[in-house]
């Protein structure tokens, strides 16, 4: 495992929690295997943790002002490249000299719900099946199956199915600690 500590991302930040001079950097992590990372105290955890949530939260400002600057030095002329293509949206590219800037505005289409539902219900008035025009899902809100009466939850809990999500953990120093 690597220890020293040379030019560390982010300025240290929580003072609560001070890293020795021989614990990891965050640039060393991705290096590292995960046993051995798991294998340090609590403490050096917590604070690889913080520091590793300031610097996502820097980089983050820092993509989205590139970003930002990119739309406005490139943007109009992308616009004016999907005009001239007679597209609203999609893929053009343009040049900048040696550079080739790819300018992609993705579609995404919203669909009022209680409009198609009106639609659904004409369609199968007029004797066809709606299925071939629109796709319809079921849902239940889990606060609402959860307040349900007990009857009414078993009879929807073959249609249930429960995933798990990702897990999240954060530590937090002792607050007598601090």
């Amino acid at each position: 495992m690597t220890l020293h500590r040379p030019n560390r991302i982010a300025r240290h930040g929580d003072p609560r929690m001070p890293l020795s001079p021989n614990s990891p950097v965050l640039a060393n992590l991705p290096d590292i295997p995960a046993g051995e990372i798991a294998a340090l105290p609590a403490d050096m955890l917590a604070a690889l943790q913080f520091e590793a949530g300031e610097a996502f939260q820097h980089i983050k400002a820092i993509k989205a002002r590139l970003d930002a600057a990119l739309a406005l030095k490139y943007g109009d002329l992308a616009t004016e490249a999907r005009r001239l293509a007679g597209k609203d949206t999609g893929t053009v590219r343009l040049r900048d000299g040696t550079i080739t800037i790819v300018a992609d505005l993705s579609k995404r289409v919203d669909w009022d719900q209680e409009k198609l539902g009106q639609m659904v219900e004409r369609i199968r008035a007029a004797g066809d099946d709606p299925a071939e025009y629109v796709e319809i899902s079921f849902k239940v809100s889990e606060r609402k199956y959860a307040a349900w009466p007990e009857a009414i939850r078993q009879g929807f809990e073959p249609a249930r199915m429960v995933r798990t999500g990702q897990l999240g953990i954060q530590l937090l120093a002792d607050e007598a600690e601090q």
